[in-house]
């Protein structure tokens, strides 16, 4: 079973579990809307290539791991389409939760999908070792003080440090995903966290580039909401070319962090094929 469909089978089992009569229907179609169809799963595969790096002994820790990554990320996905943060319309070429489902139910769909990525971890009563330091990863990566709630929380400071911000909006949870692969391999984790948080910088820094230079259906979300909203932005501080030379600094950075281990090459390449991946088509060739 490859990354893609080990991770997908976990999703499916995790909303899975809650899909019981004394679930509010309505509710559990705004969790499945949430979390399907699949957009890239870059940090679940993330979580998984690192956790076949290090040697995984248990690949139900690390599918829980990845899945429960998802589940958060997901989770944020829904409310910052919400009209309080970016009034998005579309995620993932289909309307956003709060479109679909009305602003209520996206919110506790978000809420829902957050904890559901704890009962998914929690579930790891047969690895208690991992089970901690992977409960710690995950809620440090979404909480505060540099998680991605603070992150989204800094959109609403007058003064805003671009790379301070980016690290905590999405590198977070890529560092979660990095240091989580790891921990469900029972490798050291620590080492780890560069990769994702850096990684998680560069994806940010395309995403911004995305925002000004990609189209609607390429992306399959609103473009212009940085620029609309104010918001810090690579395109905005460094221009375009500025910020196709950030995104390839912070790949070149990631690669070199990789630790010593037998799949080093197989993440390197990993980490290349996304950095062209994640431009849109008219810019992906600049990045060698």
């Amino acid at each position: 079973m490859d990354a893609v469909e080990r991770i997908e089978q976990a999703l499916l089992q995790a909303i899975g579990n809650v899909d019981v009569p004394s679930c509010p229907p309505r509710l559990l179609a705004a969790m499945h809307h949430a979390v399907f169809p699949a957009g890239a799963r870059v940090r679940p595969r993330l979580c998984l290539a690192v956790a076949a790096a290090c040697g995984e002994d248990d690949p139900s820790v690390a599918d829980a791991a990845a899945c429960a990554i998802e589940l958060m990320h997901c989770a944020s996905l829904v409310h910052d389409d919400l009209p309080c943060f970016d009034d998005a319309d579309l995620r993932r070429g289909q309307p956003s939760v709060h479109k679909a489902f009305g602003e209520p139910l996206a919110v506790l769909a978000g809420d829902a999908l957050i904890l559901l990525a704890f009962q998914t971890l929690g579930l790891l009563a047969h690895a208690p070792q991992k089970l901690a330091l992977l409960l710690l990863t995950v809620s440090r990566s979404v909480g505060v003080p540099s998680g991605i709630i603070a992150g989204q929380a800094w959109e609403c400071e007058p003064v805003i440090d671009l790379r301070h911000y980016h690290r905590a909006k999405t590198g977070a949870l890529f560092g979660a995903a990095a240091i989580a692969g790891a921990a469900a391999s029972g490798a050291e984790a620590e080492p780890w966290r560069t990769l994702g948080e850096t990684l998680g910088e560069a994806y940010q820094a395309a995403d911004d580039i995305r925002d000004a230079c990609a189209d609607v259906e390429e992306i399959g979300k609103p473009i212009g909401k940085d620029q609309a909203l104010g918001r810090p932005n690579a395109v905005l501080e460094l221009g375009v070319a500025g910020a196709v030379k950030r995104l390839e600094t912070l790949v070149g950075e990631a690669i070199a962090s990789i630790p010593p281990c037998r799949g080093a090459a197989d993440l390197r390449a990993l980490v290349h094929a996304e950095a062209k991946r994640l431009l849109p088509k008219s810019l992906a060739r600049q990045v060698a």
